[in-house]
């Protein structure tokens, strides 16, 4: 477990390095940040004596070297527009995210696993049908224009859920407050939270019923059946039980790709997360909040790897963290 977690650490480092060269090179194409803070008034001397106290005319080598010297210390700049560090700025619209993520997950969890199942057992019959055609039209449709078509539903047409906002909060610690503990919070969570889950639910509706559909046909389920046990305990405790390794994988690595759809969903409900602060810092040319906050959803991705690495491990003994199966 050690070495395991040593090389994971290893990689997850060589990969935050290359995250990060990525992030900082791409900031020069993005346009003039000058332009946005100082505006079209400013003097053309005046704007190169700017340029040159912010070190943006030193090569790119220099100012990698300087900004990483800094992120190495926790210092990730000081955004252009908020005035502040940009990982404050970050932190301080994790939670609204994470929030998102958690609602999108659980929604999820409670409608892929019976779906999926069911799915398996019944092949033929005319709900799984219905099941496999929806999941074909979620996949399909865009995330924003579920989102559309959810508030123009939802919000316009019935007035049952808000469009727009987090609602009511409550303060929890820190920067840190939610909304799942109000009323007013849990409906401003749902219109955005089903949004978010509807292009992830279709693909662990068909994953899970495609492992649990190989997992029926094993050997093991059939000494199952042959023994004599139930049927509830053949399909929950034995055959369930293994085909949630490829979704506990699959689902690990979409934790880091809801985090980056949220873009999407945060933009169509204005919802104040990390999503909807990445657009506004690209409209505003706010390099130093945008190189931030892709190393942050870059980060993101790596722990949740490695925390899948390790959870599959404790799901199948039979893994062998550091060379594969034994």
């Amino acid at each position: 477990m050690a070495l395991f977690l040593f090389k994971r650490l290893l990689q997850a480092a060589v990969v935050m390095f290359v995250i990060s060269i990525i992030s900082f090179s791409i900031q020069d194409n993005l346009g003039d940040p000058l332009r946005e803070m100082l505006g079209q008034s400013v003097s053309e001397a005046e704007r190169h004596e700017m340029r040159e106290q912010m070190g943006l005319n030193d090569p790119f080598l220099v100012q990698y070297g300087r900004f990483i010297s800094k992120a190495l210390q926790g210092d990730l700049g000081t955004s252009y527009f908020f005035k502040e560090p940009a990982l404050d700025v970050i932190l301080n619209k994790l939670p609204a995210t994470l929030e998102l993520v958690l609602g999108a997950s659980i929604i999820i969890i409670l409608l892929s696993v019976p779906l999926g199942v069911y799915s398996a057992i019944k092949p033929h019959s005319v709900l799984t049908k219905m099941i496999m055609g929806f999941s074909i039209i979620g996949i399909s449709i865009p995330v924003f224009l579920t989102a559309i078509l959810l508030i123009y539903l939802f919000a316009i047409e019935l007035g049952m859920l808000p469009s727009y906002g987090r609602g009511e909060l409550v303060h929890i610690w820190g920067s840190w407050s939610t909304g799942f503990l109000t009323k007013d919070g849990l409906l401003h969570l749902l219109l955005p939270c089903v949004s978010l889950a509807s292009i992830m639910l279709p693909l662990f509706i068909r994953l899970i019923r495609a492992e649990m559909v190989e997992a029926l046909h094993t050997e093991y389920v059939k000494f199952a059946w042959a023994k004599g046990l139930g049927k509830y305990r053949i399909w929950f405790m034995h055959a369930l039980k293994n085909t949630m390794l490829p979704v506990v994988t699959v689902g690990g690595v979409q934790i880091g790709t809801m985090v980056a759809y949220t873009i999407l969903t945060e933009s169509v409900f204005q919802w104040p997360g990390m999503g909807f602060m990445f657009l506004e810092a690209v409209n505003r040319v706010d390099t130093p909040l945008i190189v931030a906050y892709l190393i942050v959803v870059g980060a993101i991705f790596v722990i949740t790897n490695t925390i899948v690495d390790l959870v599959y491990g404790l799901i199948d003994p039979t893994v062998n963290l550091v060379g594969g199966k034994k």
